[in-house]
């Protein structure tokens, strides 16, 4: 019985138009696009500097800061007010005086990210031109400062290695969650749902047949996602793949169900994409995916520890970049399994057949 329903999924999705496209344009989009776009790298920061020293460590200060490619050199200014008035107009973002050997640095923090990190990057360049005295100084054979910094993972600071696993979680997320439960809702507004419901067809029968095409879609995608992010970005996973699908597994099996209870509560297509929207962005905004989780308050951060998608984040991150082992990830895999236990007890209880 089951297998008769799950062919004729699969053919209603086929002669459903957008379907196909969806599947595989958009994975294709997010993989190729998203990455470029969604980085928090801040570039193109204008400058203005006021040099009253006019020494040659200043000159070669302001070069350096001028072939910078994270910095746009505005010119130098006679005056700090002059070129406050350039932060007043929006004309440039962070003011440098050199004034008796000492360096103020002013940036324009409206924007608080392009602020903090603009003024983070400037510091860096005017400190790394500076004498070091303290104790702690390492010094080598010939009495240079020697400094050594060492990236134990994604050496070369790529955020595209940070982004990507991430983007894959998404989808899942999209393709698993989203399209059940649209499913469902529209078989309900098109009344065909009544014809399933006066079957001997069973809960379990009818629920796994609506889940289980969606499921083979998402692990079809993620496999599209390891793909391209070899071909086109150069960037394997650093352990074992299979994890990554055990992964995306338990992720898919908690926003399939957490989508048809949604289905199961709503009467309209429109009723319950908002409902899902509503959760999807929550989750994903408290998850960990674009910032540091510790960077929130105290009881913000109470929710991961039942939010999914951040045991999703963290977990596909350490065996994708980091390269670990299931050890490193029971956790997150025996939370995300307990969570989409629940909520696939849930789905099922709360879907009703009602006889016409």
């Amino acid at each position: 019985m089951i297998k008769y329903l799950i062919h004729k999924e699969f053919l209603q999705n086929r002669r459903t138009s957008f379907m196909p496209k969806i599947i595989f344009i958009f994975p294709i989009m997010v993989m190729c696009v998203m990455p470029w776009v969604m980085n928090q790298e801040v570039k193109n920061i204008r400058v203005d500097v006021v040099d009253i020293d006019r020494t040659t460590q200043s000159e070669r200060l302001i070069r350096q800061i001028e072939h910078s490619n994270y910095f746009i050199f505005n010119g130098q200014k006679s005056t700090y007010q002059e070129a406050l008035k350039d932060i007043e107009s929006s004309r440039a973002d962070i003011i440098l005086e050199i004034r008796d050997g000492k360096y103020l640095i002013a940036a324009n923090a409206v924007n608080g990210t392009k602020g903090s990190i603009g003024s983070s990057y400037l510091s860096q360049i005017v400190a790394a031109r500076q004498p070091i005295t303290n104790s702690q100084t390492t010094f080598g054979a010939n009495g240079e400062n020697q400094f050594s910094i060492l990236n134990l993972y994604n050496k070369g600071q790529n955020y595209k290695v940070f982004m990507i696993p991430a983007l894959m979680g998404i989808l899942m997320m999209m393709l698993c969650g989203f399209l059940p439960a649209l499913n469902i809702v529209g078989e309900k507004e098109k009344g065909t749902i009544e014809q399933i419901n006066v079957t001997p067809v069973s809960k379990w029968a009818f629920i796994l047949a609506k889940l289980i095409p969606y499921w083979l879609i998402g692990l079809l995608v993620l496999t599209v996602c390891l793909v391209l992010s070899w071909l086109v970005y150069g960037i394997t996973c650093q352990g074992p793949v299979l994890l990554i699908y055990l992964l995306a597994i338990l992720l898919a099996l908690f926003f399939s169900s957490f989508g048809l209870i949604i289905s199961n509560y709503s009467d309209t297509m429109q009723q319950a994409m908002l409902v899902m929207w509503f959760f999807v962005v929550c989750l994903m905004l408290l998850s960990g995916l674009f910032t540091p989780t510790r960077s929130m308050p105290s009881w913000a951060y109470l929710t991961t520890y039942i939010n999914p998608m951040h045991y999703f984040i963290e977990a596909i991150r350490t065996v994708f970049v980091r390269g670990g082992s299931f050890q490193s990830i029971a956790h997150q895999v025996y939370a995300l399994l307990a969570i989409s236990a629940v909520m696939a007890v849930w789905a099922v209880k709360s879907y009703r057949k009602r006889n016409t």
